[in-house]
């Protein structure tokens, strides 16, 4: 008589479980079967609630990353608002339109710097946002040997009078070495 009443005690245990795990406020691994993994480039058919705005900013984003992609540094200074800012690791900030441009002077044939916007968000006013996402920048030593640094950037969006779109701010920090690395040292 036992033995009935336990495998019943352990049917009903089993059967709850799940039911507990939907209901409970803490997720819960293995039981929801609709969680996505977090994808590098925001998709708006899995992430269905980007808004417009975002999807702008993605937009803009993109275009820019394609038009320095085949001009340079002289594409990438264009980009700029006159009172823009850059702010990058190690170095002081950068202030206003022509000093970035005067700045990033790079051929697209000896530096290539791509970048994937990872997300984005406007602001309630809709004339101001901000994207965020990884870089890479590739070029080659003296020797001819690759050189990649890689990185996250943060860029800041502003809309202007005329109705077009400037970066007002674009900020970037080198990836952290991998674990380790600190403390190897140079190769003779």
């Amino acid at each position: 008589m036992l033995r009935p009443n336990l495998v019943s005690l352990i049917f009903c245990a089993v059967s709850v479980l799940p039911m507990a795990a939907q209901n409970s406020p803490v997720p819960t691994p293995g039981f929801d079967a609709l969680a996505q993994l977090p994808s590098a480039e925001p998709n708006p058919l899995t992430q269905p609630t980007l808004t417009p705005g975002a999807l702008l900013l993605l937009e803009l984003e993109g275009r820019f990353s394609k038009s320095v992609a085949a001009g340079g540094g002289k594409a990438f200074g264009s980009w700029f608002a006159d009172d823009a800012v850059t702010l990058n690791n190690g170095r002081p900030a950068v202030l206003g339109r022509s000093a970035i441009a005067s700045q990033a002077q790079w051929d697209p044939k000896t530096y290539q710097l791509t970048w994937v916007p990872q997300g984005a968000q406007m602001g309630p006013s809709n004339d101001m946002g901000f994207t965020w996402g990884r870089y890479e920048g590739r070029s080659k030593d003296k020797n001819g040997e690759p050189v990649i640094i890689t990185g996250r950037y943060f860029t800041v969006w502003k809309k202007l009078p005329d109705g077009s779109w400037k970066v007002a701010l674009d900020a970037s920090a080198n990836e952290p070495p991998e674990t380790g690395e600190c403390c190897i040292l140079p190769k003779t």
